[in-house]
């Protein structure tokens, strides 16, 4: 019997690999957008949900096929609860990672003393091509620590610190990772829907 296929609405490798992490034990091949059509993304707001839905729901639509998602963003308390949906733009649409992370530390060493408590959230979706769908909320409480420190994961990961750990999120086990990230959490939730929901076998991707 074929597995059953969901295409990965994202061109973050980093998150196609969890994704595909979180869903390993399950009969599910976590397909990613490369080779096929290109997709018409809408513009994304400053609503987790709002933003991962329409990802979801714009591949399900375009490719007719089923789609996960999500929008994930880091809280930080001293700024407000910023750069939150606008993380991965925080600081300009020309940095990378290390550029946005060497932005994130120069906003809050000019502000308040750390420790900076903050939080990452994800919101993850999933769409079908007949206007099925599904949503959950993931958060991961911790703090930013001064400098990175790890070569795991991506993005903000390095300096972030999550609560009951000495390590940041980029020196963490995977298996770690995904039991308490935001992201985990809210696949944790999510995966019961996709599978009562879901084909059967092999009326994914290339049926």
């Amino acid at each position: 019997m074929a597995p059953r296929a969901i295409v990965a609405a994202t061109a973050n490798p980093g998150k196609l690999k969890e994704f595909r992490s979180l869903l390993a034990d399950l009969p599910f091949e976590v397909l990613s957008l490369d080779g096929g059509p290109s997709i018409a993304f809408p513009e994304e707001g400053t609503d987790y949900t709002a933003n991962a839905v329409a990802k979801a729901e714009a591949v399900a639509e375009q490719w007719g096929e089923w789609a996960l998602a999500d929008d994930s963003g880091l809280e930080v308390e001293a700024l407000q609860g910023a750069p939150g949906p606008l993380s991965a733009r925080f600081g300009g649409p020309g940095l990378d990672d290390a550029g946005r992370v060497a932005h994130l530390l120069d906003a809050l060493e000019g502000g308040r003393a750390p420790p900076w408590p903050a939080r990452f959230v994800c919101v993850a979706a999933w769409a079908g091509p007949g206007g099925e769908g599904g949503i959950a909320r993931g958060e991961c409480p911790g703090r930013i620590v001064t400098r990175g420190r790890g070569a795991r994961g991506f993005g903000y990961d390095p300096v972030f610190q999550p609560d009951g750990f000495d390590e940041t999120m980029a020196e963490l086990e995977p298996r770690v990772k995904d039991r308490i990230s935001h992201r985990g959490r809210a696949f944790a939730q999510l995966r019961e829907t996709l599978l009562a929901r879901m084909p059967e076998s092999g009326q994914g991707v290339g049926s």
